[in-house]
């Protein structure tokens, strides 16, 4: 598999590693992917407050460096995949950057709008993804069918479903879907089609709604719109916001600091 995202030589290594609190090996193993994946999911918020504030989504590895490193936001599944395919390319390891259709709470068909890689070890295949904001991945999985890893909320898994690979979540007794996708390798320019629908289409899920989430190893903190969520094992914890609240709880709980007096305005806000 040959290099198919832009060239990782313009990545400044050193100040990503700082951004995620990352001081181990860095070496093309599955440890170091395992750590990587995880301090990465750990410290950057997938968020999507550019959208709402009427800013564009840049793809380029310099645009998304200055934004998720040097100016310590979060961003979407396009920025944060994009950002650690660069990393993983730089430190030798071998991937293809794949796309997904998401089914998470769907009843209907999506488009092809979530992106994350396939890597390939020693061990074997890999799927990886450090952009999704609900009950993504939080470490690489290895693409075999049907074997589930327990997690703090869920336990999650893959399985066949005819040409696609199918991620999915359960739950106690509910399991849902999470994403479908092939393992053809998809390249810079399918990613900017699907980032120009996701956040300038009307009916786009990033358009309407305040979505933010971060996890942690003993659980996920999430935003959407005013409804703030605190998931842990022994349950959910939700709590309704004031709009005067909302920069607050992006600053304290998210690490996003945004100007005092920015209005952020969606339809799942504004209703």
């Amino acid at each position: 598999m040959q290099p198919s995202t832009q060239d990782s030589a313009s990545l400044d290594l050193d100040a990503y590693l700082a951004r995620i609190g990352y001081r181990g090996a860095l070496a093309a193993t599955r440890e170091v992917l395992d750590a990587l994946h995880a301090a990465h999911v750990y410290s950057i918020p997938f968020e999507n407050l550019d959208v709402l504030l009427g800013r564009p989504i840049r793809l380029d590895l310099a645009s998304v460096q200055a934004k998720l490193v040097r100016a310590r936001r979060g961003g979407y599944c396009f920025e944060q995949n994009t950002l650690f395919a660069a990393v993983l390319r730089r430190l030798g390891f071998k991937l293809t950057t794949l796309i997904a259709r998401v089914r998470f709470q769907r009843s209907d068909t999506g488009p092809r709008t979530h992106m994350l890689s396939l890597v390939e070890l020693p061990e074997g295949p890999f799927i990886a993804d450090v952009g999704f904001g609900g009950p993504g991945l939080l470490q690489p999985l290895p693409l075999v069918e049907g074997e589930g890893h327990a997690r703090v909320l869920d336990v999650i898994g893959l399985r066949r479903e005819g040409s696609s690979w199918v991620l999915a979540s359960r739950a106690s007794e509910a399991c849902q879907d999470i994403y479908a996708f092939t393992l053809e390798e998809h390249l810079p320019i399918d990613y900017e089609v699907a980032n120009h629908y996701t956040s300038t289409h009307p009916s786009s899920l990033f358009v309407n709604n305040l979505i933010v989430a971060l996890p942690s190893p003993e659980g996920r903190v999430t935003l959407r719109n005013r409804e703030l969520g605190n998931w842990r094992a022994d349950g959910v914890e939700r709590v309704l916001l004031r709009d005067d609240a909302l920069l607050d709880v992006l600053r304290e709980r998210f690490g996003l600091e945004l100007p005092a007096g920015t209005r952020l305005s969606c339809a799942g806000l504004d209703s």
